[in-house]
């Protein structure tokens, strides 16, 4: 048990903290230093999501129904995923048209329509009083589990207390004074609440660290870790193991149901749209919230089921499965993480509530009063004088019966039925408008009249299958009306309406709603027409990304005198935010004052407008910017050119960012093809340097000793000898020299003979062994030849001297570099399936890592050793020999040998078979 003044006294310490932190946070906004521009304060103003039913109810759910608990974090995980396609899109439409809520939002996309938008909003008040009953609810519920015994000791929570003494009629009058001095101090609603986003954030940060610190508790203080806690469930309540060796137990119908209502709730909720959309101010921030916001459901469901099962094991049976967050630290006697755990659910609870407020005060005031009173001629608005006190007041008023109405309904029902549920009543009536929310968004061709027959029809059969049977259950209606139907009409029963039985009642609810909302909505698209407006504002939603300029077409014929314009704008927002939007127009104009000004063109007419949608919404600023306007509408005729002329040029556009992508290619292109023409510039200038070094040596041999020959007539006889040797030597070396040259440009231009036919691999092998026996037997090295499979069944397609000559090559270069007397050269070759493969490998020194691919270029020779000379020969081996190979289709490379040498490696494709690419690491060109 916690004493009630710690109790209290932590409370209004963690409120005081909440209000310094937003006090703070306006402070910083007014000096310029916004505090919410980080995006992970964005991101976590966004776990508002999490409120109490997620702090306490997702544990009751556990406890109750098994890891049903995860519909509720995996929803809005899938969507944030997709946030390219839809999150993106909604925040780019927000900031642009100035919206102020979800109601604004739709009503924007059809038309502007006020009726649509008064009843988006009639929706969102009646579906947001549940949760908010709910927050009420928890935050009772908590502080009486704190004080007392009965959720404990399994005793039914006793009723709600006397209006001076329940817990919940403060914390609702809280939240009203700090939704009040905080969410209502501009009149424009577009513009960013960022003391309460900045204390949002921070009650998010709070409710994390208070539930991860009731889960390490109770997994590592209480318990030896995971599986000590599993095991002690297993071994105690064999219920709990059963519960979720059998998670089937919640059907497939069920989990669906509520992975769609948490997917579209994470943007349809007010308070939701309010803090992922309204309250953006960079559209960047929304790539961090893609993953940020999902990990920070992941970890903060880490922690639901161990505590769920620790209060299965530890608690009494029939204790308030809700309340297990407190309760079990209250079992182990602590009170601290306990008091912890209820500020991380006051958290929660002031959260939602409180962003709730604002976002609803707003449409109430936009959507519903203004409308209204601009309607009653008698009140005469439009020619009053300065009106933003009223719609503070109007807001104001409108927090103060929000929270009355939620308070009002936490008492009427007693403060019975479990979080879960009062939650999913309110999901499941947000989730009406989906539909005409995402429709909008991708369907150029969604009307208003679609729109508003799909709501009316989804929130009807929302409370005929939903709201219905749970005000039966709770006796608010005869529950045998529920059972027989209307009229005793049975295919009326609202939990098996039509007939549908055997399905789960959110699940029944769901189907219904959704399969009426999208019926209407798209049957009465389909066949209805739009207007010029709401045909431009269709284009404008579906083609944010395509828009340059992404505002509002212009739409009035003619413009308005600057005069009344002013009087209105002044009216509604106060004289200096007009006078500062007034100037701005007369400098773009070239006046020297707003005085100068006569007649107003339609870009201020639609700037106005712009500028009164943030404070009245979309519809309420359309009719006042119309009571002055006394142009007409555009006509369809005109809006169809617009849009055509729209779609030549961004057709057009499209067409020169093509065209300016293929020009850069091709430059791209030219580039690359100019460096290799450099580069083969480059090597025809090597090759004609290393052709004449390669013939001068041999030349100059050769003339060198002619000439001793001529000048030395008195030369002995062995001298002569040695010197014509010498002479024949190196004409016989010149002579290779030309062939190898003149074969290696046939070769590369294509024109080499070639005489193709099926050679027999050992035949070509055997043949280029006697070919170099007598180098070997000279230099006394080693040679092995070892041959596997049937070569007479698998010949190779080639050319058998070229063969016979890439044989030779190989062999007389591992000779080469072999060492004379240890020398060890050993040839393998074995037939697969589809090619030849063939080794040559030696002892020698080897070929560097960074040289294997070079040895095959014209003229490389490698040395036989570190800061040796290269061997005997002129270079052209192995680039002939690669030439050769690469004919025949097959693939040639080195690389280091076992024995610590060059290892060749020859791929050849068996006769009949397709060459096939070198595989994965192979060095082949």
């Amino acid at each position: 048990m916690v004493a009630p003044w710690l109790i209290v006294t932590a409370s209004l310490l963690y409120v005081g903290l909440l209000f310094a932190i937003a006090w703070w946070g306006d402070r910083r906004a007014g000096q310029g230093r916004s505090v919410i521009r980080n995006p992970m304060v964005y991101t976590l103003s966004i776990a508002v999501y999490c409120t109490s039913w997620t702090f306490y109810g997702a544990v009751g759910t556990a406890a109750r129904k098994g890891p049903e608990f995860l519909t509720i974090y995996l929803g809005p995980t899938l969507m944030f995923l997709a946030w390219w396609f839809v999150l993106r899109k909604i925040v780019r439409i927000t900031r642009t048209h100035r919206v102020t809520s979800i109601a604004d939002f739709i009503s924007s996309r059809y038309g502007k329509s006020p009726r649509l938008s008064g009843l988006v909003t009639v929706i969102a008040v009646v579906g947001t009083m549940p949760y908010i009953a709910l927050q009420l609810k928890a935050v009772a519920t908590s502080y009486t589990a704190l004080v007392g015994f009965h959720a404990i000791v399994g005793a039914p929570s006793p009723p709600p207390a006397a209006v001076p003494a329940d817990t919940a009629f403060w914390v609702a009058a809280a939240m009203a004074v700090f939704a009040i001095l905080f969410g209502t101090r501009h009149i424009d609603a577009s513009e960013h609440h960022e003391g309460v986003v900045a204390a949002i954030a921070f009650e998010s940060l709070v409710k994390l660290l208070a539930f991860l610190a009731v889960g390490l508790f109770v997994v590592f203080i209480m318990h030896d870790g995971f599986a000590d806690l599993f095991a002690l469930a297993a071994e105690r309540v064999p219920d709990v193991a059963q519960l979720y060796a059998l998670s089937g137990a919640t059907a497939t119908d069920r989990w669906v149901t509520m992975l769609l209502l948490a997917m579209v709730a994470v943007i349809c909720l007010p308070r939701q749209f309010q803090v992922t959309a309204v309250e953006n101010v960079d559209e960047r921030h929304v790539s961090t919230a893609a993953w940020a916001f999902p990990l920070y459901l992941a970890v903060i469901s880490l922690f639901v089921l161990p505590i769920a099962v620790a209060g299965l094991i530890h608690l009494p049976s029939g204790a308030e499965a809700d309340s297990f967050v407190l309760t079990v630290p209250l079992s182990q006697d602590n009170q601290v993480l306990a008091l912890i755990a209820f500020l991380g659910g006051l958290s929660s609870a002031t959260g939602m509530v409180i962003v709730a407020a604002i976002s609803l005060s707003i449409m109430i005031s936009n959507d519903l009063v203004m409308p209204l009173l601009l309607r009653l001629k008698w009140l005469r608005l439009t020619s009053r004088g300065d009106l933003t006190g009223l719609l503070l007041f109007i807001r104001r008023a409108a927090i103060v019966a929000l929270l009355l109405m939620g308070y009002g309904y936490y008492r009427a029902t007693g403060g019975t039925g479990a979080l879960a549920s009062i939650g999913l009543i309110s999901f499941s009536a947000m989730a009406q408008l989906a539909p005409a929310m995402l429709g909008g968004l991708f369907w150029k061709n969604a009307t208003r009249a679609g729109a508003h027959a799909g709501l009316l029809a989804g929130f009807a059969m929302w409370a005929y299958t939903l709201v219905l049977p749970s005000m039966a259950s709770a006796d608010w209606i005869g529950p045998e009306v529920v059972q027989a139907g209307p009229w005793g009409l049975a295919l009326l029963r609202p939990e098996a309406l039509f007939g549908l039985d055997g399905l789960d009642p959110l699940a029944h609810a769901l189907f219904w709603s959704w399969l009426f909302n999208i019926g209407a909505f798209v049957g009465v698209s389909v066949f209805g027409k739009q207007g010029p407006l709401e045909r431009v504002q269709a284009t404008v939603f579906v083609d944010i990304f395509r828009r340059r300029d992404t505002a509002t077409p212009h739409m009035w014929r003619r413009a308005a005198t600057v005069k009344d314009l002013y009087a209105l704008t002044q009216r509604f927002l106060g004289h200096t935010v007009a006078y500062r939007l007034f100037r701005k127009h007369a400098k773009r104009m070239g006046a020297r004052s707003i005085r100068s000004l006569t007649d107003a063109d339609p870009a201020l007419v639609t700037a106005v407008e712009q500028e009164l949608a943030g404070s009245i919404g979309a519809a309420s600023a359309r009719v006042m910017v119309a009571s002055v306007a006394k142009g007409d509408m555009v006509s369809l005729n005109e809006v169809l050119k617009i849009l055509e002329e729209t779609s030549q040029v961004i057709e057009y556009s499209q067409r020169l960012e093509q065209k300016s992508r293929e020009l850069e290619q091709t430059t791209a292109e030219l580039r690359e093809a100019n460096r290799r023409l450099q580069e083969l510039d480059r090597l025809k200038d090597e090759f004609l340097s290393t052709v004449s070094h390669e013939l001068r040596t041999p030349l100059t041999s050769i003339r060198s000793f002619s000439e001793i020959l001529t000048d030395n007539p008195d030369l002995t006889r062995e001298e002569a000898e040695r010197f014509l040797g010498i002479i024949v030597r190196e004409s016989e070396r010149l002579t290779r020299l030309i062939d190898q040259l003149l074969d290696l440009a046939r070769l590369q231009a294509g024109h080499g003979d070639w005489n193709m036919a099926p050679v027999s691999v050992r035949e070509a092998l055997e043949h280029a062994c006697g070919v170099v026996n007598a180098l070997y037997t000279e230099r006394r090295i080693g040679l092995s030849l070892e041959i596997k499979g049937d070569t007479e069944v698998a010949p190779v397609h080639a050319d058998r001297d070229r063969l016979t000559q890439v044989f030779v090559n190989l062999l007389s270069n591992a000779a080469k570099y072999a060492p004379p007397q240890s020398g060890q050269v050993t040839v393998k070759a074995e037939c697969r399936r589809d090619d030849w493969r063939i080794s040559v490998a030696d002892n020698g020194p080897g070929i560097p890592a960074d040289r294997r691919e070079q040895v095959f270029d014209r003229f490389v020779q490698v040395p036989e050793a570190e800061g040796g000379r290269p061997g005997g020969g002129t270079g052209l081996g192995l680039a002939i020999s690669r030439q050769i190979v690469e004919h025949f289709g097959g693939h040639i490379w080195v690389e280091a040998s076992p024995q610590g040498g060059a290892l060749f490696r020859v791929i050849l494709p068996r006769s009949g078979v397709e060459p096939r690419q070198p595989e994965a690491g192979q060095a082949a060109q």
